[in-house]
C-alpha cells in the first residue's frame, strides 16, 4: 500500500546542500547545448527557406543572420555544436566503463570544455 504519511519524511536533497561538481554542471551543458541547437537548426532552416521564397524573403534572412547577433548566434551555436560533440565522445567512453574515475572525468570534463573553445575557434578563423 501507498505510504500516505509522506509529511514525515526528510526530502531529497536540494541543489542548494550540495557543492555543484564539474561532472554535473557539463551533463546540464549536454543538454543545453543539445536543445539550444534546436534553435539553431531552425535558423538554418529558416535561412534556406527564404532562399526558395524568393530574393526578398532571403535579404531579410540573410540579413537577421549576418548582423551582429546573428553572428554571435551562430558563433555560439558553434561553440555548442562542438562542446556537444566532445561531450558525446565522453558518453562513448564512458558507455565502455571506461575512464570513470573522478580525477579522471574532471579531466575530460576540462578536455569538451577547452577543445570546444579551441575548435570553435579554429573553426571561425577558418571560415
Amino acid at each position: 500500500m501507498a505510504d500516505v504519511n509522506r509529511g514525515n519524511r526528510p526530502l531529497s536533497p536540494h541543489l542548494t546542500i550540495y557543492r555543484p561538481q564539474l561532472t554535473s554542471m557539463t551533463s546540464i551543458l549536454t543538454r543545453i547545448t543539445g536543445n539550444a541547437m534546436l534553435i539553431s537548426a531552425l535558423l538554418i532552416v529558416w535561412w534556406f527557406s527564404a532562399a526558395a521564397a524568393g530574393a526578398e524573403s532571403f535579404a531579410t534572412a540573410n540579413g537577421f543572420l549576418t548582423s551582429w547577433f546573428g553572428d554571435l548566434v551562430l558563433f555560439f551555436s558553434v561553440l555548442g555544436l562542438w562542446y556537444h560533440t566532445l561531450a558525446g565522445i565522453r558518453h562513448l567512453i564512458w558507455d565502455n566503463a571506461l575512464m570513470m574515475d573522478i580525477p579522471t572525468a574532471e579531466k575530460l570534463g576540462w578536455a569538451c570544455i577547452g577543445g570546444s573553445v579551441v575548435l570553435t575557434l579554429i573553426t571561425v578563423i577558418a571560415v
